[in-house]
């Protein structure tokens, strides 16, 4: 294996990590900020990466979709642990919903810098394969929290979109809305393997492609 090669696989195997990890630690930030202390309990708002490892989302997926050749990696880390009552007795729906987007904002933001930092690169210069791989990092960073952000920003549970819009829905007393979410929470994962699985994964994602060429250098 050429080291260029190795240089990719470990920069997106890291840029991954920064992605999902940094990710759930947001969700677990966001709540304490709002007085649940759950999640600093349990020790979860640390950047040690052993603490947040999901054996299948964050290490058999990622392998299988690596081993088969797939476009892209993909993943999730352990959730953090969140007492959504606290935060909504403190600061309300408003902030049982920046709890629920708050790992998005994360992504978002994170693909907004790297844009930013390649944008300014000169990746015509790169003289070393550690300039190699810290262009590579930064692309690959850009890449990953794109996909996450937008993939949990779908309404469709488990994702933190669904909860965004459900405790929407509750702050606004449209119980219909909530029983419906409420109704379908069991076959959520159903529904994303079914998206994911089919053709219909095209439409779905095609924002996502849309926002990376975008954002790109």
């Amino acid at each position: 294996m050429e080291n260029s090669e190795i240089i990719q696989i470990v920069s997106t195997v890291l840029a991954l990590m920064v992605a999902i990890i940094g990710h759930e630690i947001m969700h677990g930030y966001m709540a304490y900020k709002y007085g649940d202390n759950t999640a600093k309990n349990a020790g979860r708002l640390s950047i040690n990466p052993l603490v947040h490892v999901d054996p299948v989302g964050t290490i058999i997926i990622p392998g299988i979709l690596f081993a088969t050749g797939a476009p892209f990696l993909f993943g999730w880390a352990k959730p953090v642990p969140i007492y959504i009552r606290e935060v909504i007795r403190n600061a309300g729906y408003k902030g049982a919903i920046n709890v629920a987007l708050a790992g998005i904002y994360y992504n978002f933001t994170l693909a907004v810098i790297a844009s930013i930092v390649l944008k300014y690169m000169d990746v015509g210069t790169i003289s070393s394969y550690f300039e190699y791989f810290i262009a590579y990092f930064i692309l690959q960073t850009l890449v990953y929290n794109v996909v996450l952000g937008f993939f949990n920003l779908m309404p469709i549970p488990p994702l933190d979109g669904s909860h965004a819009v459900a405790y929407f829905a509750a702050w606004m007393r449209w119980d219909k809305v909530v029983n419906f979410y409420n109704m379908i929470e069991r076959y959520g994962m159903v529904i994303l393997i079914l998206i994911i699985a089919t053709p219909a994964s095209q439409y779905f994602f095609a924002p996502i492609r849309y926002i990376i060429s975008f954002l790109g250098p």
